[in-house]
């Protein structure tokens, strides 16, 4: 590399393009160290030891916001989530499945299906909190970086952290979501064709 000069130098860094892609990391970092000494919590209850596993062929929702925030078992284990909150949300083919080990027995699994048939699933004021989410996705007046303690189009109290990173949207449209979670709330949860199995063996939605 050479200066404006024709002189070598090597070593250079780009100070400016360094901090545009460093300020977001440090700043998450930081919010999530407040989360933590503050205790804040995602969910109204202690979640389970365990993440399970959700799937729909499609989510359509009215209202959306997604933050990180943290999660708490009743160990007092703190367990970092993002938190996707969608005021009206419709869900078509939901599965929802959880494996549990138990010695001498093995493998356990929890199995729930609902929404299919044209009869999709309905939910108001609901809230994800998930480790890990895919799907293709696509959004209507979304704005990208918004700090998540100002965040509006969500349920009332989808917020997060003051100068921690959040999204928002008028409406979202999700197909072939794959979802791992640790817990799921919601003001209400219409689960139409409701069928829930049980067995030994791994029966997951994915």
């Amino acid at each position: 590399m050479k200066d404006d000069h024709g002189r070598q130098v090597t070593g250079r860094v780009r100070w400016r393009r360094f901090a545009v892609l460093a300020v977001p990391g440090f700043a998450a970092t930081g919010a999530l160290a407040v989360a933590l000494a503050q205790g804040a919590l995602a969910a109204s209850f202690a979640v389970s030891g365990q993440e399970f596993k959700v799937a729909a062929k499609t989510l359509e929702g009215d209202g959306f916001a997604q933050y990180g925030s943290i999660d708490r078992n009743v160990r007092g284990k703190l367990l970092p989530v993002a938190v996707t909150a969608v005021k009206k949300a419709k869900i078509t083919d939901l599965c929802q499945s959880v494996v549990t080990t138990l010695p001498g027995l093995g493998d356990i699994s929890l199995r729930l299906s609902a929404g299919g048939g044209g009869k999709p699933v309905e939910a108001e004021n609901l809230f994800l909190d998930a480790t890990q989410l895919a799907g293709d996705a696509s959004f209507k007046n979304i704005e990208i970086g918004r700090d998540a303690s100002t965040l509006n189009k969500g349920p009332t109290s989808a917020q997060g952290l003051q100068d921690a990173f959040g999204q928002q949207a008028d409406r979202v449209e999700m197909t072939n979501m794959r979802q791992v979670a640790w817990a799921t709330n919601a003001g209400s949860f219409k689960l139409n064709g409701l069928n829930m199995k049980i067995g030994l063996g791994k029966s997951e939605c994915f």
